[in-house]
């Protein structure tokens, strides 16, 4: 059994000091605190566990950059949406492989350990089905094999272009599918991932605007007791077209039509009101936030101090990978709010609360939650034995960290450090980071370019 000694550590009672972690390989076995290092330890300055990344399009990576041109009329999520057709025509599968594995490197750098990719992209160039299904799936199964990061593989139903079963745009061509072909899709997807590290196959049909009610209903058994993931209310336009639809909004209509729980995860959920919110709250779902996303796209601010408040679950994800920081996810949150507020310190919890332990905790649950939670199996958090030796080390002697300690730790790498601060990663007892560089760095970002030389040629 190999063992790692950190001066501090977070541990799922709180900071503690001179902690020894033995691990039997891929998952942890004994934590033992207040214990000097033994021979051939190896040893750290501060110790936490990695974060859940639990929205992710892996592909959109590549697009980073490249939508901040102004368009000749106003820009706005849709405007943004038309370029991602357009690049996302011309992906195959080796492109979408040398994407993803990038993106999930660069994950593990930023310290996220664990990603839900929510997989729409299934189809040829020209929207005929591969050979295999699942063939895409495969290639996101390589490239999290490749990175080394835990990978929850989220198949998307998509059918229609909007409310009421519009027929899908010749732009949707690759993401279109039927319950029946949807069922082998899911299939496929779990014999993709079945060779890896605790992989686990959840179901997101894609938006209320892409399903209809009758195949919602058809294809939410497929999750076999695993997490459903779902884009919702992420736009004002989207509210307003799914009030016209059914005189309901978004989120009112999912609570009143399917058995949301704790298995759910509501994606964005930006435009919530105080009403849907204490509904989502009662039932234990989380509600998956992509700040910096959501922020380039211009959806909106996601009223978080009421949700919070209402005892709300929620977790962070990276989404079109605009720019991937674990830390930078949860700063923009709370500045989010302090912009919308006016306040500081708005997620904090409370009187003299830390704001940056707040935020670690609530996406280290949420996120976890999200990605690893069943009807069986609950997911739990932290760094504990039976847990998967999922842990990042921060690099204790950068200015951002010095004469810090406890709370005052996270509150730093979040507000003052970002994923600079990242030192080490290991992922199911693997270590995969070092001095913030994953160990694949030089392959991956080589495979990478040649993939874009192709794409932009």
């Amino acid at each position: 059994m190999s063992g790692l000694w950190f001066e501090s550590v977070l541990l799922p009672t709180g900071w503690a000091r001179d902690v020894r972690i033995v691990s039997d390989g891929d998952h942890i076995a004994r934590v033992t605190e207040g214990t000097p290092p033994e021979p051939g330890d190896e040893r750290h300055g501060i110790g936490l566990p990695g974060l859940p990344n639990l929205h992710s399009h892996a592909f959109q990576r590549a697009l980073a950059g490249l939508t901040e041109r102004r368009g000749p009329r106003e820009d706005s999520f849709w405007s943004w949406r038309e370029l991602m057709y357009r690049f996302v025509g011309n992906l195959g599968p080796e492109e979408l492989e040398a994407i993803s594995a990038l993106a999930f490197m660069e994950m593990l750098e930023a310290g996220f350990t664990r990603v839900g990719e929510f997989h729409y992209l299934h189809h040829d160039r020209d929207g005929e089905v591969f050979a295999n299904p699942a063939e895409l799936a495969v290639r996101i199964a390589a490239a999290a094999a490749e990175s080394g990061i835990g990978l929850t593989l989220l198949p998307v139903f998509y059918a229609h272009s909007g409310f009421g079963g519009a027929a899908p745009t010749p732009r949707q061509r690759r993401f279109i599918t039927d319950p029946h072909a949807f069922a082998r899709l899911v299939e496929g997807c779990r014999r993709a991932v079945s060779s890896l590290s605790d992989a686990a196959v959840g179901i997101a049909p894609h938006s209320l605007r892409a399903v209809t009610p009758e195949e919602l209903a058809a294809v939410l058994p497929l999750s076999q007791g695993g997490v459903v993931h779902i884009h919702i209310a992420e736009q004002i336009r989207e509210v307003e077209e799914c009030l016209a639809w059914s005189g309901r909004r978004p989120i009112e209509w999912l609570l009143e039509h399917a058995q949301v729980d704790e298995r759910w995860c509501l994606v964005h959920a930006t435009h919530a009101d105080d009403a849907e919110l204490s509904a989502v709250a009662a039932r234990g779902a989380v509600v998956g936030l992509c700040p910096l996303t959501e922020a380039n796209l211009g959806d909106g601010i996601f009223p978080g101090a009421t949700f919070l408040a209402q005892g709300g679950r929620i977790g962070v994800g990276s989404d079109s990978n605009i720019l991937t920081d674990a830390a930078g996810e949860l700063c923009m949150l709370e500045y989010s709010q302090r912009l919308a507020l006016r306040a500081r310190n708005v997620l904090a919890g409370g009187a003299d609360g830390s704001t940056g332990r707040a935020l670690f905790d609530s996406a280290l649950a949420g996120g976890s939650q999200a990605l690893e939670g069943t009807a069986a199996r609950p997911a739990r958090a932290g760094l504990a034995p039976g847990r998967p030796l999922d842990l990042i080390t921060l690099a204790s002697g950068h200015p951002a960290l010095i004469g810090r300690g406890g709370d005052e730790i996270l509150d730093s790498w979040i507000f003052a450090g970002g994923r600079e601060l990242i030192d080490c990663v290991w992922r199911a007892g693997i270590k995969l980071v070092s001095g913030g560089r994953h160990r694949a760095r030089g392959a991956i970002v080589a495979r990478y370019a040649r993939a874009l030389g192709r794409l932009r040629a």
